[in-house]
């Protein structure tokens, strides 16, 4: 994992370490310098353009400027408080304006077509939210030290970023609780099957569909099946669904259901509630009666999330009982369901107020996903891209998840690491015309890579 530190505490970070301010920006310098000769490609004669500022980050820029001369670049540095309105062509720009602590607006330059490498960040860009005001030259390559700040990974922050080089300059970041889920840690995390097993081991339980909604509930449960359960035991409240046949059925009824649910649940290793359920008000007592009363790892989406939200004492009232796991999968509109207001622009502190509100683990959607547990701790997975952004996507992501928890993996891991198989799935199907329904039918694809990476 990779650690992501607000720029707080990151300037703490820099404040206790036993080198010298001096000798950190020498090590930075001679980073970007190097990162600068791969995308140039060579040195001699090449052109480069280093905008620097009076800050830390511009002395990172100047370092990397003198080492560039000693290797025969032609170099220019560029105040960037006098920067003008637009930069002849260069064969690299070097943003090195602003860093982390900047704050406010930015009137950059034009770079042109010019091929540019950020220092730190993208000057002009909020280093917490990823949001910006002004404007901000876009990077191909950004290189930044010892730990990933959040704008990096957010927003129009993550947009204008490009590649993200981490580069160790031999800071101490062990002390963060934020970190980037990669490949590996997804490889690392989740759970193969025992040569020995058998069908109820890890087994889902799956509570979701109506009228109309069907489709909802034969995703999440065929998710939960191609991620790894060795049953999955499907009911939609008063109808049979049009689902895989290697899919169990019972039919519940209609209205009250929450007896008939229970009366069998410690037969599964996790519950998955909520998709396409509707929001009838039978359907939304008997939502908030599983939740409350399950003896299993939970996860709760879609209609589920409007059960708790609206529930007298709301989400904290159905939960406080619970003595087991329990994961919501919000995006923006049930975020604002459950709390009263959408996120605020630091979405990882979203994610821990809520988590922590409500002492369970919090899934907060979006572009970049954000999982935190009551404990503060968050992960962070900017894996995934627009073909998510579909009818049905969420619903796979939830029958990942309950198959992770079923297995026995821990809330957080399991749904950060099922929003990252999530997002690979994705990443294997064409960018154009793909439906939710592929990315269930790639799953033991993307399972295959990442297990195997383990061995590489």
């Amino acid at each position: 994992m990779q650690p992501i530190l607000t720029p707080d505490e990151m300037a703490a970070v820099d404040a206790g370490a036993p080198e010298s301010i001096e000798e950190l920006i020498d090590r930075a310098g001679r980073a970007v310098a190097r990162v600068a000769l791969e995308m140039l490609g060579g040195s001699y004669g090449r052109v480069v353009r280093v905008i620097v500022g009076k800050g830390n980050n511009g002395n990172d820029g100047r370092v990397a400027a003198g080492i560039l001369r000693s290797r025969g670049v032609n170099v220019e540095i560029i105040d960037a408080a006098l920067a003008p309105a637009a930069l002849p062509a260069a064969d690299l720009v070097i943003d090195a304006a602003y860093g982390t602590g900047f704050r406010g607006a930015w009137d950059a330059p034009d770079v042109g077509t010019s091929p540019v490498l950020a220092v730190d960040i993208p000057s002009g860009v909020d280093a917490l939210t990823g949001t910006i005001s002004g404007s901000v030259i876009a990077a191909d390559r950004t290189v930044t030290f010892q730990a990933l700040a959040p704008g990096l990974l957010f927003g129009a922050g993550a947009e204008r970023a490009g590649t993200i080089d981490v580069v160790d300059i031999g800071l101490d970041v062990s002390a963060a609780t934020c970190h980037r889920v990669d490949r590996a840690d997804v490889g690392a995390w989740w759970p193969e099957r025992p040569f020995d097993a058998h069908k109820w081991q890890g087994a889902v339980r799956v509570v979701a569909g109506s009228e109309g909604m069907s489709g909802a509930a034969a995703l999440a449960a065929e998710a939960a099946a191609r991620a790894g359960a060795g049953l999955v035991k499907l009911s939609a409240p008063g109808l049979m669904v049009a689902c895989r046949p290697e899919i169990v059925q019972t039919l519940l009824s209609a209205e009250d259901w929450s007896a008939e649910v229970l009366a069998e649940a410690d037969r599964f290793g996790s519950l998955a509630i909520g998709p396409g359920l509707g929001r009838g008000h039978g359907t939304l007592q008997s939502v908030r009666a599983c939740v409350a009363s399950a003896p299993q790892p939970v996860v709760v989406d879609g209609d589920g999330l409007f059960a708790l939200a609206h529930a007298d004492g709301g989400a904290a009232g159905v939960l406080a009982g619970r003595s087991h796991p329990t994961v919501l999968t919000p995006h923006d509109g049930e975020f604002r369901e459950l709390t009263g207001s959408l996120p605020g622009p630091d979405r990882v502190a979203a994610a821990r107020e809520l988590a922590a509100h409500l002492e369970c683990t919090v899934l907060l959607k979006g572009p970049t996903t954000v999982v935190a547990n009551p404990r503060g701790a968050a992960l962070v997975v900017d894996h995934g891209d627009e073909r998510l952004a579909t009818a049905g996507s969420g619903d796979v992501l939830t029958g990942i998840i309950a198959a992770g928890l079923a297995r026995g993996l821990d809330p957080l891991r399991s749904a950060a690491a099922a929003a990252w198989l999530h997002a690979e799935a994705g990443a294997l199907l064409p960018r154009r015309g793909m439906l939710a329904g592929d990315l269930a039918s790639t799953l033991p694809m993307a399972l295959a890579g990442v297990l195997s990476s383990q061995w590489k």
